[in-house]
């Protein structure tokens, strides 16, 4: 990867980290239930706070793996993957740059997910 294509990337980050923080910083919505007469609206209320704690934690977990690839940039270490060294494909950084893996060895950990995912899903049989 050619400088030019790494500040493109960094930039890509800082600007991600940026909105991120901010939207992260935002407070959810009242952190008390409030009392609903009706059980269907109070089901809907918790239904919809839980969606928004699932994404609060996304953004979270986000929030740290931008700032990772962004100590890769610094270390010189942003686009080879940490499972067989080899460099990440720049189309694959842009698509997503915060990704630690190359395409063909997160193709495989997946690969390997679901066949576990298989496996639990399939009991063996006994005799």
């Amino acid at each position: 990867m050619n400088k030019t294509e790494l500040e493109k990337l960094k930039k890509v980050l800082e600007r991600q980290l940026r909105e991120l923080q901010t939207d992260f910083g935002k407070e959810l919505q009242a952190k008390t239930t409030p009392a609903l007469a009706d059980i269907n609206d109070q089901a809907t209320y918790e239904s919809e706070r839980n969606f928004e704690l699932r994404i609060k934690d996304r953004e979270r977990k986000l929030i740290g793996k931008v700032q990772e690839a962004l100590k890769k940039i610094g270390e010189g270490t942003y686009g080879v993957c940490e499972s067989c060294g080899e460099p990440i494909g720049v189309k694959r950084l842009h698509a997503r740059p915060v990704t630690s893996f190359c395409i063909n060895c997160k193709a495989e950990m997946e690969a390997e997910e679901r066949r576990e995912e298989f496996s639990i899903q399939q009991p063996e049989s006994s005799m």
